[in-house]
């Protein structure tokens, strides 16, 4: 009877340590929360699809009567958004995607709150809505991935017994969040957290990013259905016949996308000239500038240029509309000014155009052949250059266009694209384009830090008591050398 008694506590005491995780009210309470911000995030990031097709259904309608109004929107349009984004929102200037690397590269929570936050994540939703309302070639999805890392970054916390996952796992999820959410993709949000958030560091937020994509993911199916981005192409390639299609548009999507790389990163750190000149002392000037040109731009195309090109490519893939020879070089030049004013406003749906308008050309090329299909793997080529993740690239156009024929020759695409653009821009662009974030937002803070906590004597207010005695003359005191100042930096 003994024996059994103590067989019968061994396994109450077994079962207790089996059952306490399940019921331990703290373990709940971080599912709970990690569940619900990712439904938060997928839920703004839907309001912001919805809000990105009326704001350029409303463009649309104002110029398709009086095309010429587009003169007056775009400038105005651009050069109030640099002046907002610029006085009140630091931080949702561009795409989105940079702010999200450089908050998870910094250890300092200060730092990162000034890439991620709530109140940006809201500014991002409304300005980049003015970008589209504006006719600015901007995309949502860049936007999405700050919004979705923000969200995320909210459950941050500075005590370790209250915190849900490390800062940098919570923002590689919100922004895999974000791209699932913002394309209905959701094996590419995991790619893109995978491969382009972590691209230097061992991926290890499996459990938090798989939460947060698949939440998104199911607010966006909720909402919106089990919709594809481009429909679904019934487009294929036969072997060895796609051996061409595939060798041009990876060679010519690879250089395209590379040296395009290289002009957005050179444009980054200044504009040569009296130009730069310009964009750096009259930024808002220099904005309603690039505004004017998108608008001529978009009257020299016939209207094809404004906005993310989603419908131009939805209709060349359908074949129910062919893009103009030339439009591949005119969405690109529209794009630069979009980056160049620093208006907020991604470039990654506008990228999947300009793969829209190679595939077309280079399709005119290769007669014989099926042109929806070259128009995928021009797609995919661009955009595996440009952002240098052919893995996510093949991935998110598989999955936009529901065609597994596909798979791989996209696959190739991606691999010879990324291979021609990594000769030409060694440095992906989102990385390249991090780093100056990083360093402003470590400046903020210093310059904030370093700011008296008090006024400094003799600045009082006029209801302040004066002093009652005169300080004693003597010599004034030797101003810090540059000894201290520099020991003062260390220690800050």
């Amino acid at each position: 009877i003994a024996a059994r008694g103590r067989a019968f506590a061994r396994l109450l005491r077994g079962g207790r340590r089996y059952a306490l995780p399940w019921l331990s009210l703290r373990r709940w309470r971080v599912r709970l929360l990690l569940v619900g911000a990712a439904l938060l995030a997928g839920l703004i990031a839907i309001a912001f699809a919805i809000g990105a097709e009326l704001a350029i259904a409303t463009h649309a309608a104002l110029i398709h009567e009086r095309p010429w109004l587009t003169l007056l929107i775009a400038p105005a349009g651009f050069a109030a958004l640099a002046w907002v984004s610029r006085r009140f929102f630091h931080g949702t200037e561009g795409s989105g995607i940079p702010q999200a690397i450089a908050a998870s590269m910094s250890d300092d929570g200060q730092v990162r709150r000034q890439l991620l936050s709530l109140r940006i994540a809201l500014a991002k939703v409304f300005l980049t809505l003015g970008g589209l309302l504006s006719g600015a070639s901007v995309g949502r999805e860049g936007p999405s991935v700050q919004i979705g890392a923000s969200v995320m970054h909210l459950l941050a916390s500075r005590k370790r017994h209250r915190r849900i996952a490390s800062s940098r796992d919570l923002i590689v999820a919100g922004s895999g969040a974000g791209i699932a959410a913002a394309f209905n993709t959701p094996l590419g949000g995991i790619m893109f957290a995978i491969e382009e958030m972590c691209r230097y560091r061992a991926f290890q937020a499996n459990s938090t990013t798989l939460t947060a994509v698949i939440f998104a993911g199911l607010m966006s199916l909720a909402v919106l259905g089990n919709y594809t981005y481009f429909g679904r192409t019934l487009a294929s390639l036969g072997w060895p016949d796609g051996v061409w299609p595939v060798l041009a548009c990876g060679v010519a999507g690879g250089l395209l996308g590379g040296i395009f790389t290289r002009v957005l990163v050179a444009s980054s750190r200044g504009l040569p000239g009296r130009l730069g000149r310009i964009a750096e002392g009259q930024p808002v000037a220099f904005a309603a500038m690039c505004g004017l040109l998108t608008a001529l731009i978009g009257l020299a195309s016939g209207g094809v240029t404004y906005g993310t090109g989603y419908a131009e490519s939805k209709a060349a893939l359908e074949g129910s509309a062919a893009l103009p020879v030339a439009f591949t070089l005119m969405k690109l030049a529209v794009i630069w000014l979009v980056f160049a004013s620093k208006i907020p406003g991604g470039i990654f749906a506008p990228a999947l155009a300009v793969g829209a308008g190679l595939g077309s050309d280079l399709a005119l090329l290769l007669p014989g052949e099926q042109d929806a299909a070259i128009l995928v793997l021009g797609m995919v080529a661009f955009l595996a250059a440009m952002t240098q993740t052919p893995i996510t690239s093949f991935v998110i156009v598989m999955e936009m266009t529901a065609n597994h024929q596909m798979l791989l020759p996209l696959m190739a695409t991606a691999v010879v694209a990324h291979g021609v653009a990594r000769s030409v821009a060694p440095v992906p662009l989102y990385h390249a384009l991090s780093h100056p974030w990083l360093r402003r937002a470590e400046k903020r803070v210093h310059e904030k830090r370093q700011r008296p906590a008090h006024p400094p004597e003799g600045a009082q207010g006029a209801g302040a008591p004066k002093a009652t005695a005169e300080p004693a003359a003597g010599p004034t005191p030797a101003p810090p050398s540059s000894a201290d100042a520099g020991a003062a930096d260390q220690r800050l």
